[in-house]
């Protein structure tokens, strides 16, 4: 795969063996040369789970102190008018019932994340092999199946965001935008370690988080300290 320029100058200063603390790896991030627009950050781990297991599964949420650098477009579905009102007064971008399921069945997913009220996850529930995949379903795990969508929708607009591990034991969450002072994409990543490292399944045995990196949207990816990582955390 041909990389560009940029991501190979960032690349030739990394530490071919050694692995850095976040600070450290936040700094290096942020030296590297800038693309042309504000890039994601994003922490990638690599757990010692079995993802074919259900009693291993690895899933959760977190609000990022200090956001995510993007504002997320919030679709609220419930059958009560009066809620759906109070929603898009928070800040929600749509929200109703019938109609906003079928745009959906239709093929429209212009939205980041999907809040539900109890009453109407049955009529969501056909939709589940199309939202499922695009990790849109709303959960009860993850707060996205409330009585309380106004809160809900709070919440998601304070930095809240859902991750959750792939198949192949990986689990990928963004703490930030590159523009963001490096304190407070540390911040971040710090509150993410300390979220994933406490949605450890009982029944994993041996090492948990076997790597980790932090990368931005062009950039190379940065090999952390796992060991220092964790440890600092508690």
């Amino acid at each position: 795969m041909q990389r560009s320029k940029r991501y190979r100058q960032g690349a030739a200063g990394l530490s071919k063996e050694g692995a850095y603390s976040l600070a450290e790896a936040m700094g290096v991030l942020q030296s590297f040369p800038r693309a042309k627009f504000d890039e994601m950050v994003e922490m990638a781990f690599n757990l010692g789970v079995d993802p074919k297991k259900s009693d291993q599964q690895v899933r959760g949420t977190v609000t990022l102190p200090n956001g995510t650098g993007k504002v997320p477009r919030i679709v609220v579905i419930t059958r009560a008018e009066d809620k759906a009102k109070a929603a898009l007064e928070a800040g929600a971008a749509e929200a109703g019932h019938e109609e906003l399921i079928g745009k959906i069945a239709q093929g429209w997913f212009d939205f980041d994340v999907l809040i539900a009220s109890p009453d109407v996850m049955r009529d969501l529930g056909r939709l589940g092999k199309i939202l499922g995949p695009k990790g849109l379903m709303p959960s009860p795990k993850t707060g996205t199946v409330t009585d309380d969508v106004v809160g809900a929708v709070e919440e998601v607009k304070k930095g809240k965001i859902e991750f959750k591990m792939d198949r192949s034991a990986n689990v990928h969450v963004p703490i930030g935008k590159i523009s963001f002072a490096g304190a407070l994409l540390v911040g971040n990543a710090e509150v993410v370690v300390t979220a994933l490292v406490r949605a450890k399944p009982a029944a994993a045995k041996g090492q948990y988080i076997k790597s980790a990196s932090v990368t931005s949207t062009m950039g190379p990816g940065i090999k952390l300290d796992v060991k220092e990582m964790v440890s600092s955390m508690k």
